[in-house]
């Protein structure tokens, strides 16, 4: 029988007793610092202490024009004394996502991603969800909390985001949430953050972008070659989706010495995340959803393999590995 909203929650809050510093760690985006607010609200009397903490560096224009607009007091993880604290959380995320979660036991799991058979005394992990900022919607509705505009407005953001205005895979739970957070969210709001997409410094890689792109099959191809932020490689691919008859955009780029490769298709054919992590899985981090998916491959484990430093046989490497994987 499934477990009620109500009981997730008693258990939840059973953890947590008044003397505790609570650690709520997160590889930042909209999903994960949005569901970060609604657990720091949940535990607002319950605990002494609650400090939300990013391993990623935040250079994204909408993730910084969220901090801006929603008051958001973030840390990033390298200032962060562990011993100050008795309790961890971790959301929107797995311990075995990224190195930057090593060596902290986690006492919360809560994610929508596809479970990794991590442990912890809380674990919630619902992979059927479209954003984890709808389980921590049902968290705050079962614990008859009305959201601020603050934290509703971040809630239907991360919801928006991370279905992608619904064009990705969704359940009812989803819509549900984003029906109860738009009786509180300032629309406004959202749409400021949602249009900050680009910057200045961004336009050189679009470009770049645009004058090496390779073009096959339905498919977009480009090395940027080494990036000042990863994220640069997500808005181009994003970008490149809204091209007609474009079915996957590959965007890959190196960045403090790691092989990013990020992937978009449509939906219709083969799930990318899987594809990621049966193509590059060995040789680094790989995975994701249907639609949309990353590897991070550093860059000492493609010695022998190929040329990474040269984008044309580190381009024809990426298609091959891929066209390969898509042909199974």
């Amino acid at each position: 029988m499934a477990t009620s909203a109500s009981e997730r929650l008693r258990r939840l809050l059973g953890l947590f007793s008044r003397e505790d510093r609570l650690l709520i760690v997160i590889n930042a985006d909209p999903d994960a610092m949005a569901s970060a607010m609604a657990l720091k609200r949940l535990l607002w009397r319950q605990v002494s202490a609650t400090t939300i903490a990013h391993i990623n560096i935040i250079r994204r224009p909408d993730n910084l024009s969220m901090i801006r607009l929603l008051r958001l007091d973030l840390l990033p993880m390298h200032k962060v004394n562990l011993d100050e604290f008795t309790r961890f959380a971790i959301l929107d995320s797995q311990p075995g996502h990224h190195e930057g979660f090593a060596g902290i036991n986690f006492d919360v799991i809560i994610d929508h991603h596809p479970a990794t058979g991590a442990k912890a005394p809380f674990v919630d992990i619902r992979p059927e969800y479209g954003a984890t900022s709808t389980i921590m919607t049902q968290y705050l509705r079962a614990a008859k909390i009305k959201p601020s505009v603050r934290l509703a407005t971040g809630l239907f953001y991360g919801i928006k985001t991370d279905t992608s205005d619904f064009k990705r895979k969704t359940v009812m739970e989803d819509v549900n949430a984003f029906q109860f957070l738009f009786r509180y969210v300032n629309v406004h709001m959202a749409r400021r953050i949602e249009q900050a997409e680009i910057t200045l410094d961004f336009l050189q890689y679009y470009r770049k972008a645009l004058a090496e792109m390779s073009v096959r099959k339905h498919r977009i191809h480009v090395h940027l070659g080494p990036v000042t932020n990863p994220d640069i490689c997500v808005s181009i691919a994003d970008f490149f989706m809204r091209i007609h008859d474009i079915a996957w955009t590959v965007v890959s780029g190196t960045y403090q010495g790691r092989l990013v490769i990020i992937v978009r298709n449509d939906g219709i054919r083969k799930d990318a995340g899987k594809l990621l992590g049966e193509v590059f899985g060995e040789l680094g981090q790989a995975g994701g959803h249907k639609a949309m998916a990353r590897a991070e491959i550093p860059v000492k484990n493609l010695e022998g393999v190929v040329d990474y430093r040269d984008a044309g046989p580190l381009t024809r490497w990426v298609i091959k590995r891929l066209d390969k994987g898509t042909s199974r």
